[in-house]
């Protein structure tokens, strides 16, 4: 039986990595259950994971799974994985072919399908932007929504760490122009830096932050920002 803050707590993060594919920072925890300290949040998440419904990833900042979801919130007793060992998976190839251009990848419905990697991404300071396709990944066919276009990226950095984004790690990426507010984006800046960072507007103004404090959040005007893409999922090798 959890309590009411451990469910809410439970509901956030699950949105959020459907949404985002990576769980929320801990401070977005504390102002989204209106908490004064992050101390809260890590007695909360200690209790969630002895419970046997989420997992914390050694080794790796804010890293946390979900292992299941009370019924209150459309999950049952076994994990949310359960099973698909023995379902096994077919494969369909997305051909991202070597067009320059990212994202001429539609998805299928398919258990997993190959995206183009697109090179790497800067998750620190914006690095030259990159379009050429340097391998294939395969992902899983849920990361991958059945009317968009997707690419991925390699991550170079750690300004994105505390949402859960480390060096070295491949994002999935949906292409759109579009963004709300604390999504995180593929943004080119001034048409030629490409960059991975939380998009907020203010105003005229566009500010691309960090997820890691060590780096300040940068603010260009609105013609000098173009968003790309939106993250939408994370593959990472151990």
């Amino acid at each position: 039986m959890l309590t009411k803050k451990q469910l809410d707590l439970l509901e956030f993060i699950h949105k959020r990595l459907q949404r985002d594919g990576v769980p929320p920072s801990f401070d977005e925890m504390k102002v989204a259950l209106d908490l004064r300290s992050k101390s809260g949040i890590h007695r909360l998440i200690t209790a969630l994971e002895e419970r046997g419904f989420i997992r914390r990833l050694a080794h790796r900042a804010r890293a946390i799974e979900i292992l299941r979801l009370p019924e209150s919130l459309g999950g049952g007793s076994e994990p949310q994985n359960a099973g698909t060992e023995a379902q096994g998976f077919s494969p369909t190839v997305i051909d991202g072919g070597q067009d320059r251009t990212p994202a001429r990848t539609s998805a299928r419905h398919s258990s997993a399908v190959e995206l183009p990697v697109m090179g790497r991404i800067a998750a620190g300071v914006p690095i030259e932007a990159i379009s050429q396709v340097s391998h294939q990944v395969t992902v899983p066919g849920g990361m991958i929504s059945p009317n968009g276009q997707h690419f991925a990226l390699e991550v170079k950095g750690d300004s994105m760490i505390e949402a859960g984004i480390n060096n070295g790690d491949i994002v999935v990426i949906r292409e759109t122009e579009a963004a709300d507010d604390g999504d995180i984006v593929v943004a080119l800046v001034e048409g030629h830096e490409a960059t991975l960072k939380r998009y907020h507007r203010e105003g005229s103004i566009i500010a691309l932050e960090a997820a890691n404090p060590a780096y300040e959040t940068r603010r260009y005007p609105e013609e000098q920002v173009r968003i790309q893409g939106l993250l939408v999922g994370l593959i990472r090798t151990y």
